[in-house]
């Protein structure tokens, strides 16, 4: 059973809040009677040390009016784990920048949406000034400070015009993260981005984040593996080394603590058949340790997911990009995430193929992209030729090549089948049959494949060889391995010979 290390977590300590957010995914109002004592909270802050956490972030509500916030950072840090905040600002006085420079807090981050009007009609009136004055008080005070901007139809037109304030407020970092139809925000699906508006998006970021007068980070809900959103990483982790997205923290890296002590892989999730249990009946080591905990994330893989995520290149990574979107979007967290910027690149590529007038150049294109590693270009590139010349072996075999290489290996079985039942002697679609039956746990049958394709192959072509010696050695029969190769070895030998 693979181990989970949990490093983070969103900790909800009350759903008290002195606002009405128009997006609030939480539909926060007052306090519940059901929250977790000040004692619990403690003994729960211990766990968390014994897991080895690294940084919590305090949330709500307004996690500020509850009185025992001071208490709670300084146990987290006591625990050698890092507290951070997030408020809406209202209360924030000089009073509370010094409990939080004395808790430790590691990021103070107040939700920025818009210019003072648009800010305003969203929380309340008032709340924008209160939220800057905020901002000075902790630049004042050398306490780290964040935006959070949640992005809509409307704000989405003032983003440089909420730089430029933050920036002149002192701001040291900014995650941007869009509205998605849940809580509060249900009730107003005209003000969601549409899929497309995620390039724009990540435009915007990468501009911001070259002009280097601010931290941006654009959250879990936006990407995923553009060059854009790789580059963006980078600049903000501060290094020009790319660093793709690794998949969502829920119940993998992290999880989410609701104000009465519920479980969930992530506080955005508010369907309550994926909380995972509650600290008053079990710690939350044991629930986390738990090997049927978070099964929905731990257990998920590329072949539970639909549409285009279920065939994309990055599908066993990134495993639709965040499972909260798929579910508040699609009803279903079994489904594509149609927010997701590749997406909506290869969306645009497929289309600009079907208007194409060259169409004969269009192989040679595939061919360099899965030449160059473009596996998901040059896979849209061929189904697209499939549909004009659906028996051209040619076409067949590099498709079956190229979603071998992605992962879809019932989508290249198709292809190598196809190919067999034109031609039963073509050596490459046996062997790449062979090879995606291995994949797919049917290793005695791929071999067989494997071995045909030796037979049919000319006596220069000896690929099929070293894969049959491959599959061996992934089976750990070196011994045959070994046999296969001293083989090649005599083949090469004589071959250059003549």
């Amino acid at each position: 059973m693979t181990t989970y290390k949990p490093i983070t977590a969103v900790w909800e300590i009350t759903m008290a809040c002195n606002m009405r957010c128009m997006h609030c995914g939480s539909a926060c109002s007052h306090a519940l009677p059901e929250e977790l004592t000040t004692d619990e909270a403690m003994a729960l802050c211990d766990d968390m040390g014994k897991l080895g956490m690294k940084w919590i972030t305090l949330s709500g509500g307004e996690p500020l009016t509850r009185k025992d916030w001071p208490q709670i950072a300084k146990r987290l840090n006591e625990n050698h784990i890092i507290p951070n905040i997030i408020t809406n600002g209202w209360l924030l006085d000089e009073d509370t920048v010094k409990q939080m420079k004395e808790s430790k807090i590691g990021t103070v981050a107040i939700s920025i949406d818009g210019i003072r009007e648009t800010h305003d009609s969203i929380r309340c009136k008032g709340s924008f000034d209160r939220s800057m004055a905020a901002f000075r008080l902790l630049k004042e005070n050398a306490q780290y400070s964040g935006a959070i901007t949640s992005i809509n139809k409307t704000n989405i037109k003032e983003l440089d015009l909420i730089k430029n304030i933050l920036i002149e407020a002192g701001v040291d970092s900014w995650q941007l993260q869009i509205c998605i139809p849940m809580g509060n925000m249900a009730n107003h699906p005209e003000e969601l981005v549409d899929p497309e508006d995620i390039d724009l998006i990540l435009d915007f970021c990468l501009s911001t984040a070259m002009e280097r007068k601010i931290i941006v980070y654009p959250a879990d809900c936006l990407g995923y593996y553009t060059e854009k959103e790789e580059l963006i990483r980078a600049i903000t982790l501060g290094s020009m080394s790319f660093a793709p997205w690794a998949g969502c923290n829920a119940g993998r890296r992290g999880f989410g603590i609701l104000h009465n002590g519920d479980i969930l892989g992530c506080t955005s999730i508010r369907d309550r058949s994926f909380i995972e249990g509650n600290v008053r009946d079990r710690s939350i080591i044991d629930i986390w340790n738990d090997e049927n905990a978070f099964s929905w994330m731990r257990n998920m893989t590329r072949e539970d997911l639909g549409g285009a995520c279920k065939t994309c290149t990055y599908g066993d990574v990134c495993l639709g990009g965040c499972p909260n979107t798929r579910l508040t979007m699609n009803g279903s967290m079994k489904s594509e995430n149609q927010y997701c910027s590749f997406k909506v690149a290869t969306d645009k590529l497929r289309t600009r193929i079907e208007n194409y007038a060259g169409q004969e150049e269009l192989f040679p294109k595939a061919l360099k992209f899965a030449q160059e590693g473009n596996l998901q270009e040059a896979s849209v590139i061929l189904e697209h030729l499939l549909t004009k010349k659906p028996q051209d072996q040619e076409i067949l075999a590099l498709t079956g090549f190229v979603n071998f290489f992605i992962g879809n290996y019932s989508r290249a079985k198709e292809v190598n089948e196809e190919i067999l039942r034109q031609t039963p002697t073509h050596s490459y679609a046996n062997k790449g049959l062979g090879l995606t039956l291995h994949r797919m746990g049917q290793t005695q049958k791929g071999i067989e494949y494997i071995e045909k394709s030796i037979e049919y192959a000319p006596d220069d072509f000896l690929d099929p060889y070293y894969d049959l010696a491959t599959v061996y050695q992934e089976i750990g029969n070196y011994g045959k391995a070994g046999e296969i190769l001293d083989k090649v070895s005599q083949l090469s030998r004589t071959q250059s010979r003549n």
